[in-house]
């Protein structure tokens, strides 16, 4: 008889192992849709995945198949194609912001340092994503997950490249910063040495 080859164990941790990712993904929703064709009706999932680095970088994508995991991978796929960066300043976005999308509406409003992300459901999880520590949020209209999070999306786009530079106080040049040549030399003289028309007496 043969001996046979003992395959290796996973639990023991043969695999290989996986590089740690820069971008944390999140999947917002995953939806069971139906499409009428000429043979009857077509069931697939529908998944909503939010990609990010928590740096000024997110990305919006989704996806559909038959299974729940393809749907989730395709859905990353398309996210991270489609990543966009935003500017961010001490944490919190430049300025205040109002966007309608589709039957969405938000709005978006920088907030100070320690206020945290006043936001719920897909607002919530797209901020965070996007690394904004500090912001104040309202949504109006519908409740659906993905036209909120679409939303969400473009308005942060509005805000590229509108940053403004930190502001740098000039240093006012003074007396002792000017530089004087070498072969001038300045001597210190009292108001007794200096007679009624402005000129230097000379001693005695």
């Amino acid at each position: 008889m043969t001996a046979k080859t003992a395959r290796p164990d996973r639990k023991k941790g043969n695999r290989r192992q996986r590089e740690p990712s820069e971008f944390e993904e999140t999947t917002l929703s995953i939806d069971r849709v139906t499409r009428v064709v000429a043979g009857g009706r077509r069931m697939r999932f529908r998944a909503v995945v939010v990609v990010g680095d928590k740096k000024g970088r997110v990305g919006l994508g989704t996806g559909k198949a038959n299974e729940v995991q393809t749907a989730v991978q395709k859905a990353t796929a398309v996210a991270k194609r489609n990543m966009i960066r935003i500017p961010l300043g001490e944490g919190t976005i430049p300025h205040e912001i109002d966007h309608k999308f589709k039957a969405s509406r938000i709005r978006l409003m920088p907030a100070r340092d320690g206020t945290g992300i006043i936001a719920g459901g897909a607002l919530r999880t797209v901020l965070e994503h996007a690394g904004v520590q500090n912001v104040l949020s309202k949504r109006y209209g519908t409740n659906n997950k993905l036209v909120n999070a679409q939303c969400v999306i473009e308005a942060l786009q509005l805000f590229r490249g509108t940053v403004p530079e930190p502001v740098v106080e000039e240093k006012k040049a003074t007396d002792d910063d000017v530089e004087l040549p070498e072969n001038i030399k300045i001597t210190e003289v009292s108001k007794k040495s200096v007679d009624r028309e402005g000129n230097l007496t000379k001693k005695k």
